[in-house]
């Protein structure tokens, strides 16, 4: 495996991480969002990824292929199915006839868990990355003292 292949899987790691924060702040930054309507409620998403290639012979082949055949995981957002939660606010412009106004099912415990879990994945494959450029700097210099 070349240095150019362990800098892209890193980079996928990080992209997928980037991902994750990116729609954790949105499910915050909307948490407290109101609709006259359900139907147009925010919905919380969420990040599905999906693995590469199962295995290292799996791994070992595509090397022998190309970079390209690495099966670098991806990912896509999904809106999740929760329920809103409803609070009694009878004053709200949105308020129902019982007083009660719906905002997104977006549960903010849940949300600094994973925000912090994407941000030390994200600090994993940096740290991935820099010893994958030590590496390639230190070749580098014992192929130069030759």
């Amino acid at each position: 495996m070349d240095y150019r292949s362990a800098f892209e899987i890193s980079a996928a790691g990080m992209a997928i991480e980037k991902l994750r924060v990116d729609t954790t702040a949105l499910n915050l930054a909307n948490m407290h969002t109101t609709s006259k309507t359900e139907a147009g409620l925010f919905k919380p998403l969420t990040v599905v990824a999906r693995k590469g290639l199962s295995n290292f012979d799996s791994l070992m082949d595509a090397e022998r292929a190309d970079v390209a055949a690495l099966g670098l995981p991806t990912a896509h957002v999904e809106a999740l199915p929760t329920a809103p939660r409803y609070v009694h606010e009878p004053g709200h412009p949105h308020a129902d006839d019982k007083g009660m106004v719906a905002y997104p099912g977006v549960n903010h415990t849940t949300e600094m868990v994973q925000l912090v879990t994407a941000l030390r994945a994200y600090e994993a494959n940096v740290a991935a990355a820099t010893v994958t450029r030590a590496l390639a700097t230190r070749a580098l210099e014992i192929g130069g003292n030759t």
